[in-house]
């Protein structure tokens, strides 16, 4: 069986991670407060633990959040940082902006 060529890796996709992890703290909030008013019954059944995995969860949640709130102003940072730059470039070259070639 012949070997398939390889083909070079596609851009990584761009997602909207706030929104994401963000739904997912509030689902692990919500599933806190849903098993609230059931602790003793869950507790009867070995299942006690379940409520504080939830809270877990959100807490957890909450730094992702904070993570990736982080992350993201970060990159947009560095993309109005390397416009500048390179309208800076742009401008002082008659060709246009420059072009690395290694």
């Amino acid at each position: 069986m012949p070997k398939t060529p390889l083909r070079p890796s596609p851009p990584p996709l761009e997602a909207n991670d706030v929104a994401i992890v963000g739904g997912g703290t509030a689902l692990w909030f919500v599933a806190f407060l849903a098993l609230l008013p059931f602790k003793g019954t869950l507790e009867q059944h070995g299942h006690g633990t379940w409520p504080w995995i939830c809270l877990s969860g959100g807490l957890l949640g909450l730094i992702g959040l904070w993570y990736c709130r982080a992350r993201r102003d970060a990159i947009r940072r560095a993309r109005a940082a390397e416009a500048a730059t390179g309208a800076a470039t742009g401008a002082q070259s008659p060709e246009g902006p420059a072009t690395r070639l290694d």
